[in-house]
Formats: C-alpha cells, sequence, structure tokens
C-alpha cells in the first residue's frame, strides 16, 4: 500500500512558517486533531486539512508568503482556468501567469533552452524562505503532473535562499539534485515533456478538487492507462525475471511498436518505468534493511554493483551508502512507493 507521509522536519518548515506571521499554531493543529509537538510522520491529508485551516485563518493560501495574499479559492480557481489548455506547455504558461496575478512575488518565468525547460522565478522583494518557494513549487508541479496525466522527471532544482535550519533533505523531497544559494530559483526538467496534451476534464477535476491539497503533497504518481497496466504486471515479478520490451507487448496481445506509441502518448516509455520502479525498490530495500548493496542490486535487476551505484547517483544525487546513513540518522528520505516528504 502506498504511505503518503509528511515528515515532522517539513512540518517543522511549516509551523515555522506560521510563527513567522504570528499566527496562533496550537488552536489550528488542535482543529485538525495533530498533537501540540509533532515528532513523528503525519497523513497527507492531515497535512492537506492543516493548510485548510491556514488558509481559512489567514485568507492566504500562501502561508503568507508572498507579497501579497493568496486568497482562499484561488487554488480552485488555478485548476479551472488550466482546465481549457492544451499541453503541459500551455498549462504551465497560463498557470504561471495566473499565479502572479494573485501573488505578485515570487512569480515563475518559464524559459526554453539548450533541451531544457526552467521554471524560474523573479522576486523584487527581500528573498523568501526556502519554504515558500517549495510550496511555489508543490502547486505549480503538483497540479501540471496532474493535468497530463504522469509524473514530470525533475533533472535538477535551484534555490535562491540558503537551506533550511532543519536539515531537511530536499535532494530527496524532489527526487533530483538540489542546490542553494544560487543566483536564481528554478526547477528544470527536460523540454521533451512540454508537448505532453492535457487529459483531464470537468468531472475529472471536481475529484481533483475534492481531494486537494492532500493529492498534491505527494508527488504524483501514475495511476491509470497503459503504464499502470505494465506496473502491474512487473510488480509481480522479480527484476532479474522482467520481460523484454518483445515478449511484454506479446503478453498484452499488442504488437510492439502499437505498445510504444500508446506509452508515448502517456508520456512513458517501457525504460522509465523500470527505472522508476527499481527505483523504489532501491530505497525500500535501503530503508527497511541491512543488505549489502551487492546483494540488492542484483535482486533489483542490475548485472553489477558499479551499474547500479551509478544509476541510484543519478536518481538521488547520492550514492545508496550515504542514503542508507542520513535515514538511519533520522533524515528525510523519499521514494516512489514510500512517499514520506
Amino acid at each position: 500500500m502506498e504511505r503518503r507521509m509528511i515528515a515532522p522536519c517539513f512540518m517543522d518548515d511549516t509551523l515555522e512558517c506560521l510563527r513567522r506571521h504570528n499566527v496562533q499554531i496550537e488552536p489550528l493543529l488542535a482543529q485538525v486533531g495533530l498533537p501540540p509537538v509533532i515528532t513523528e510522520p503525519i497523513s497527507a491529508e492531515q497535512y492537506g486539512a492543516l493548510w485548510h485551516a491556514v488558509s481559512r485563518t489567514m485568507d492566504d493560501e500562501f502561508f503568507g508568503e508572498g507579497a501579497r495574499p493568496m486568497r482562499a479559492g484561488s487554488f480552485a480557481l488555478l485548476c479551472h482556468a488550466l482546465l481549457t489548455t492544451e499541453t503541459l506547455e500551455h498549462a504551465l504558461r497560463r498557470g504561471l501567469r495566473f499565479l502572479r496575478v494573485v501573488l505578485d512575488d515570487p512569480h515563475g518565468e518559464l524559459i526554453v533552452r539548450n533541451g531544457f525547460a526552467e521554471v524560474t522565478l523573479k522576486d523584487a522583494g527581500p528573498l523568501r524562505s526556502a519554504f515558500a518557494y517549495r510550496t511555489f513549487w508543490i502547486m505549480v508541479y503538483g497540479v501540471n503532473c496532474w493535468l497530463v496525466g504522469r509524473r514530470l522527471p525533475i533533472r535538477w532544482v535551484d534555490f535562491k535562499c540558503s537551506a533550511p535550519p532543519t536539515g531537511t533533505d530536499y535532494h530527496l523531497f524532489f527526487g533530483a539534485p538540489v542546490r542553494f544559494d544560487q543566483p536564481e530559483s528554478r526547477l528544470v526538467f527536460d523540454a521533451d515533456v512540454l508537448k505532453l496534451p492535457v487529459v483531464r476534464d470537468a468531472c475529472a477535476l471536481r475529484e481533483f478538487l475534492r481531494l486537494a491539497p492532500a493529492n498534491i503533497l505527494v508527488r504524483y504518481r501514475h495511476n491509470e492507462g497503459l503504464s499502470a497496466i505494465i506496473r502491474g504486471c512487473l510488480h509481480a515479478t522479480a527484476p532479474s525475471a522482467w520481460p523484454s520490451f518483445e515478449i511484454l507487448a506479446a503478453g498484452m496481445r499488442m504488437q510492439a511498436p502499437t505498445l510504444r506509441r500508446r506509452l508515448q502518448s502517456e508520456g512513458q516509455s517501457y525504460r522509465s518505468i523500470k527505472d522508476e520502479m527499481r527505483r523504489a525498490l532501491a530505497m525500500e530495500a535501503l530503508l527497511g534493511g541491512n543488505r549489502s548493496v551487492a546483494d540488492l542490486a542484483a535482486d533489483i535487476g542490475f548485472s553489477e554493483p558499479s551499474a547500479f551505484h551509478r544509476a541510484f547517483h543519478k536518481w538521488t544525487g547520492k550514492s545508496p551508502a550515504s542514503f542508507r546513513r542520513e535515514a538511519a540518522f533520522g533524515l528525510n528520505v523519499q521514494d516512489n512507493s514510500s512517499q514520506l516528504l
């Protein structure tokens, strides 16, 4: 079962933000059934309830971190505005314009260059907290992943501000390399995904808004279409025995080129699906046991440990050993099947 949890260190970021804005914290926590001191992970649904409670109290869905309040109801209007867009690029550009209107600053600009798409944050005011920029990314990233029906692989994230004092591991939060104290704040992904079509309709939006914002507090997981069917097939088989693409297609009674085209229409490939699942399995094993890296590499289908080391560093920006060591010291970790933010 997918675990959708928010780590205490990210709650610390949230509560520190509320203290900066002189918000009484304990009544809000009690209102959503949370204790005054949070030392254990809470569910995404609980955090979502807190988000709603804060927005009602402050009349601001951006926790007071923008140049002007993001009035309650703005997020729903953003989603409605994006529903009539045609592609991811169309949705991103419209969404960033909308957020500039309601927030003023920070505001985002989409820049496409050198094969990458960058959502770069601009701000005429003083430097903001990592929490403010992360909240902006959550809204932009979560909504747009939902619109195109898949998680968008992030290449790297830069923060203009310094790292938060809580020691939160933002590398694992975003599933990509993260740098602080940079000239500008930006989230970077491959430009190719800008062509992905928007696949949601008004009926889907009603359900999405019913569950928001809990459903964007964890990284989006694709759960529909052929991608989900293939993941189900692979879950039932040891990674070392995963079939070739041709054998998989035959088992699904499809021609390989047809299956490839249909996966591409979902913004997926067989290789990307396998990589995501191997990443999730690797993190789960590193968090939950003391097996050697060599044994783990073989278990998840790598021919040799060096190949696993390279892949894991590409996924997380860390070695398997450093990931396990940080987990042992209670730092934040996140994977695709155990969603801990």
